[in-house]
């Protein structure tokens, strides 16, 4: 299994360089050269094995270049119960006959990121003792990223990370999360700006090629094809919990729909894969929030990411983003994974700010399976607040996009997935004011709030950028 750029212009490389470079070389982002394809029997089959044996059967045929053997052993590393509260590690609750919670929050920072972040943590310093190298990371983060990533990632060896984030744009818990890790190779950056601003800088910096082999640098941010790789694994945990209980004949037409929160698109372009690999998804319904670029996209078939001024500050913020990085990807495919198509496409944003494909919109649906829909802070609370009375379960802001979401692209005999982005203890005030419930901290993170933190502000300036990097990064 080889990866090839979005814009053509890599040579094919094996897995384990590609988990080393994240954006490709040509500025694009990395794909399959082709993409592996399941049969029936074969997800059958995977049905009596645990999530670290299904993560390990599934990344096989990506990580073609890693012994199966030490693939095993990073995956046990990864999803172990040291790390995860779930024995399941990915637990299905039922929040009515209607819609069931894919849980991916089990994890150390309490966020779905986790399940991608602990196996990139495993595999970089897998990749790394073996070539002799170091990897100094930069990445952007909206809320979750950043603290999942950090939390795998501390006192690696041969690894920095140099995590920026938007002042004043994330909530206390992931401030405390983050901030307050007091690792050596642990450099967290507050940016003057949004998301958008952060993730631009990220690939300023990953688009300088000189600078970027000068100090190594790579990415963990959903542009890392590891991290999107990784979470296919509980596309398919999903759904064979949830045809558990259907009759065995039944199975190779047993469907799903799936709603994913969305906000850079990495998330749900997991699920896209997992389709098309053949998953038997019905629907992938993506989720967004105020920022709903995306939902406007899917629904006109132009995608005109708006600026940081318009960018709006939610109370579901791991989803204020404006400009989806993973987009890329799903365009690539759309249009029949021709680089000089997705090339004009590209060349039209730059100029015009916006992609029209609105001769492709038929095709989202028909070909794709997917749809979308917007959540707003009334929404959001209005959800929580049902979801709790309904069923005694507190779910977050941005699972309340899901679910509200969710609700309006049911199909009857389908049902439908909600994928869990966080815990609800990372949002209380809108939990609060939803439901009157004061969530407490939990128990292994009791004091977080309190501990010192340690951050460097920084303007949205990547000279700076450049130079704190330069003086800090971490050589072999």
């Amino acid at each position: 299994m080889k990866y090839i750029s979005t814009r053509g212009g890599m040579e094919p490389a094996p897995y384990s360089a590609i988990l080393l470079e994240g954006l490709a070389t040509d500025g694009g982002l990395v794909v399959p050269e082709t993409l592996p394809k399941v049969t029936a029997a074969e997800i059958e089959s995977w049905r009596s094995l645990s999530y670290p044996e299904l993560a390990a059967e599934i990344l096989s045929r990506f990580a073609t270049d890693i012994p199966r053997a030490d693939l095993d052993e990073m995956m046990r590393a990864a999803y172990s119960a040291e790390k995860f509260v779930s024995e399941q590690i990915v637990p299905l609750t039922k929040l009515d006959d209607e819609i069931t919670l894919v849980g991916l929050s089990e994890g150390p920072t309490l966020a779905f990121k986790d399940m991608a972040m602990q196996f990139l943590g495993q595999s970089l310093e897998y990749v790394l003792a073996r070539s002799d190298r170091a990897l100094n990371i930069i990445g952007a983060t909206s809320g979750d990223t950043g603290s999942a990533a950090e939390y795998a990632l501390r006192g690696k060896e041969g690894i920095a990370v140099f995590m920026l984030s938007p002042q004043g744009r994330m909530s206390d818990f992931q401030r405390a999360q983050m901030y307050s890790l007091d690792d050596a190779n642990i450099h967290n950056i507050a940016v003057e700006g949004v998301f958008d601003d952060c993730q631009n800088l990220v690939k300023a910096l990953s688009g300088d090629l000189d600078f970027k082999r000068t100090h190594e640098l790579g990415t963990v941010n959903s542009i890392n094809l590891g991290r999107i790789s990784a979470q296919l694994v509980y596309y398919f945990w999903a759904w064979l919990r949830a045809s558990d209980a259907v009759a065995a004949a039944d199975r190779a037409s047993f469907e799903v729909s799936v709603t994913v929160p969305s906000g850079n698109f990495g998330n749900i372009l997991s699920g896209h894969l997992a389709k098309s690999m053949g998953l038997p998804l019905r629907r992938l319904v993506l989720a967004a929030n105020e920022n709903n670029v995306l939902d406007e996209f899917f629904r006109s078939g132009v995608y005109a990411p708006r600026s940081a001024a318009d960018t709006h500050a939610t109370s579901s913020p791991s989803m204020d983003i404006s400009k989806a990085s993973n987009l890329e990807r799903f365009i690539f495919d759309l249009l029949g994974r021709d680089a000089e198509r997705l090339a004009a496409a590209w060349r039209e944003l730059d100029e015009t700010g916006r992609i029209d494909l609105t001769a492709e919109l038929p095709r989202f649906e028909a070909e794709f399976g997917l749809q979308s829909g917007t959540s707003t802070h009334a929404d959001r609370v209005d959800t929580i607040r049902s979801v709790f009375a309904g069923s005694g379960i507190l779910i977050d802001p941005h699972t309340a996009d899901g679910v509200k979401v969710a609700r309006e692209h049911l199909e009857a005999g389908v049902p439908m997935l909600v994928l869990e982005t966080a815990k609800p203890e990372k949002f209380p005030d809108i939990v609060f004011e939803a439901t009157g419930q004061r969530l407490g901290m939990p128990e292994h993170l009791a004091g977080l709030l309190e501990l010192p933190q340690r951050v460097t502000e920084m303007a949205d300036d990547a000279a700076e950028l450049r130079a704190f990097i330069a003086a800090r990064a971490v050589q072999r």
